[in-house]
Parts: C-alpha cells; structure tokens; sequence
C-alpha cells in the first residue's frame, strides 16, 4: 500500500529520493555509453612511414692522343699538342708535294661513357697559303700517299679550314681496359703557287663529348 502526505498527497519523501537516484544513475550510465564510444575510436589510430634513399656517383671521361699508335697521353692544349710525324720534311716542301701523317685517338681505361668527337681548327701561325689537306679514318695505324679510308675532311680543304660538323664516334672500352682507338691519317698537299722559303703550322682540336 502506498503511503501519501495527508496535506499535498504527494508520495513521501524517501520515494522521491528513490526516484531522483534512479534517474541519475541513468544519466551516468548514458554517460558512460558515449565515453565509452570516444575511447574506441581514438584507440583504432595507426601511423606508419617508408624511406628511400638513392646514392649517385659520377663518371669518369678522358680523351688520349698517339702519333706512334701505341702510347696514348694527353695533349690537353693548344699550347701542347701532339707533333705530326710528316713522312717528307715540312721544311722542303715544293709545289705538288704530297706529305702524310698518322694520328690516333682513344678513350682512357677510367672513362665510363662512349663519345663523339668534333674536329675544328685550333689556329695557325706563319704562312700556310698554298696548302690543303685530307683526313681519313683507317682500319689500322699508318699513313702513305697511297692510304685509302672514310673521308672526315675532303681532299682540298684548305689547311686553316675544317667543315662544319665533322665528328666520328668512339667507344668506351670496359673491364678496365680502354676504348678501341680510331686511327687517322693526314695529307697535305702543297699547291703550285707555294712560295719559297714561307713557313708555319695548323692546328686541329679533337673535342669529345661524352654520350
């Protein structure tokens, strides 16, 4: 049987403190509901990161000259070039005089990349009128008047003077060893209208570029 105020009917007061209990506690209980729900998703956070690195060493590129076909140096400058060998006295030239000389080139054994090399004047001094030449590529060093091969510089071209884009290839040599060498053979010619007595020198830069 319950029990009521006799003045307001109400329920007595322990009854509503009953009551009031009850609700609170389903208050925190719902309150614990949604902490519980927070807790969870900060929990299922993840990071994880990948590196790469890379490690890049340059090459090496060496051009080498030879006028004997067997030793290969540097002749790095104009002011150091590598003496011709002309096969007639370049100091007793006379008209219609041929005189010839062999050259080589290769790639040193610490060069990594193939290359091509252009051909240009590097300047003259003293007199060279009444001269021309021809350069030939040859399967073998050495060179005569009779020496036949590729063309890179046509016959008559005058002695200060190389055509426009005149290049051949080399290739880089591998295990250490060095490139196989291209060989060339020069011709100059002396035309008959050389004067007596006139003297000078040409010179020609080989420039490789690496591939």
């Amino acid at each position: 049987m319950t029990h009521t105020d006799a003045v307001t009917g109400a329920p007595p007061e322990s009854g509503r403190r009953r009551g009031f209990r009850s609700r609170r506690v389903k208050a925190i209980l719902a309150g614990g509901l949604v902490l519980g729900v927070g807790a969870a998703v900060t929990l299922a956070a993840w990071n994880d990161s990948e590196f790469a690195q890379g490690t890049f060493t340059a090459g090496t590129f060496n051009l080498v000259g030879s006028t004997d076909g067997t030793t290969f140096t540097d002749h790095a400058t104009a002011g150091t070039p590598a003496t011709l060998g002309f096969t007639v006295n370049a100091a007793s030239l006379s008209p219609g005089a041929v005189t010839t000389a062999p050259f080589a080139v290769e790639l040193a054994a610490n060069t990594t990349n193939d290359a091509v090399v252009t051909v240009s004047g590097a300047g003259s001094t003293g007199t060279v009128a009444q001269l021309t030449y021809e350069l030939l590529q040859t399967t073998t060093f050495g060179c005569t008047t009779s020496t036949t091969g590729t063309t890179v510089v046509p016959a008559g071209t005058a002695l200060t003077t190389v055509p426009a884009s005149t290049t051949f290839p080399l290739v880089h040599g591998t295990g250490g060893a060095a490139g196989a060498p291209v060989f060339l053979c020069y011709k100059v010619t002396a035309g008959a209208g050389l004067v007596q007595g006139q003297t000078g020198s040409a010179t020609w830069q080989f420039a490789a570029a690496s591939q």
